[in-house]
């Protein structure tokens, strides 16, 4: 998928620096990353840039839209491409893998949180903690 970030950000009156094309690259190809590890990735080429400006080009880039961020367990927020379908987060508590589920699956939930309290959601960063399948699987008691 090919992004034009230049032509998004000049639609709203912003250029596109050589640190937000980094950051943005960065966040592309790490899909779900702390700032952190966007640092480290950014690093790869730019070896300059320190977390400061990562946060503040990660600040400017959700305010415009272009990434968003999820709380996916202790400590700093992970993010992703905005662009990409709006999810929610599955996080294994034993791999810690993230699997991206469709909003849909929650819709059921979503309509009765709206009908029983009048409470809209925000989904795209809501992450629910539990035990993927094959965590799953490896900690069921094997017959023997």
């Amino acid at each position: 998928m090919t992004t034009d970030w230049q032509s998004d950000l000049r639609r709203r009156g912003y250029r596109l620096t050589p640190q937000r094309q980094l950051v943005l690259e960065a966040v592309d190809r790490l899909e779900h990353a702390t700032p952190d590890d966007i640092l480290t990735e950014v690093r790869k080429t730019a070896g300059s840039v320190n977390i400061s400006t990562v946060y503040r080009t990660l600040e400017l880039l959700e305010e415009l839209g272009l990434v968003s961020h999820a709380h996916l367990g202790h400590g700093s927020p992970t993010y992703h491409l905005a662009d990409r379908h709006h999810h929610m987060h599955l996080v294994c508590r034993d791999c810690t893998d993230v699997i991206e589920a469709d909003l849909s699956v929650a819709e059921p939930f979503r309509s009765l949180l709206r009908e029983q309290f009048g409470f809209e959601t925000d989904m795209k960063h809501f992450a629910i903690f539990g035990r993927c399948r094959t965590c799953t699987a490896k900690a069921a008691p094997t017959d023997s």
